[in-house]
C-alpha cells in the first residue's frame, strides 16, 4: 500500500483543502476528521507541506513545549500523507526505543508492525506506519504518537 507513485494531493500551488480531501478519503474520511479533532488535546500541532521528493503535500504533526529554563522546544510525532480512499501516518523511532514501544498498550497487529519494522537508510531509526480506513485503529495510532511525545524530551 505505500506505493509513493499513488500518493495524492500533487499539485503544489493548492494547499490541501476540506472539499478535497473528503473526494481524495472517501470512506476513510470519518477517520481523518476524528483524528483531526482529537490532535488539540493531546496538544499536537499539524501543518501541510510540499515535499518536494515525492511531489505530494505531506502533514507534520508536532509537540511544542517549555523547558524549565524556557526555552520552546518541538518535536515532530508524525508524518501524514494521503492515498485514494485512505490515509497513512508514520510515526519514526529510534531502534533504541523498540523495545520500549513494543510494551504500549496497542493491538498485537500494532506490535507486529513494530517487530516488522525495518530501519532506514545508515541511521538507526524506522517507521511504523497505519494506513487509516476506520476510527477504530485511530487508538493505536494515537498510543504510538504519544509514546513518541515521551520519549527522549
Amino acid at each position: 500500500m505505500h506505493n509513493h507513485a499513488n500518493l495524492q494531493l500533487r499539485d503544489p500551488a493548492a494547499p490541501p483543502a476540506n472539499s478535497v480531501l473528503e473526494q481524495t478519503l472517501g470512506n476513510s474520511c470519518a477517520a481523518y476528521e476524528t483524528f483531526q479533532e482529537t490532535l488539540p488535546g493531546l496538544e499536537i500541532e499539524q501543518a501541510w507541506q510540499w515535499y518536494t521528493p515525492y511531489k505530494a503535500w505531506f502533514a507534520k504533526g508536532q509537540h511544542w513545549w517549555t523547558t524549565p529554563r524556557g526555552a520552546r522546544k518541538e518535536k515532530n510525532l508524525y508524518w501524514l500523507y494521503v492515498y485514494d480512499g485512505f490515509f497513512s501516518v508514520a510515526v519514526w523511532f529510534k531502534e533504541k526505543n523498540r523495545a520500549e514501544i513494543l510494551n504500549a498498550d496497542v493491538s498485537e497487529k500494532t506490535k507486529q508492525l513494530i517487530r516488522n519494522a525495518e530501519t532506514m537508510g545508515k541511521l538507526p531509526t524506522f517507521p511504523v506506519v497505519f494506513d487509516v480506513t476506520a476510527i477504530e485503529q485511530l487508538a493505536d495510532v494515537f498510543a504510538l504518537i504519544d509514546c513518541k511525545k515521551r520519549l527522549e524530551r
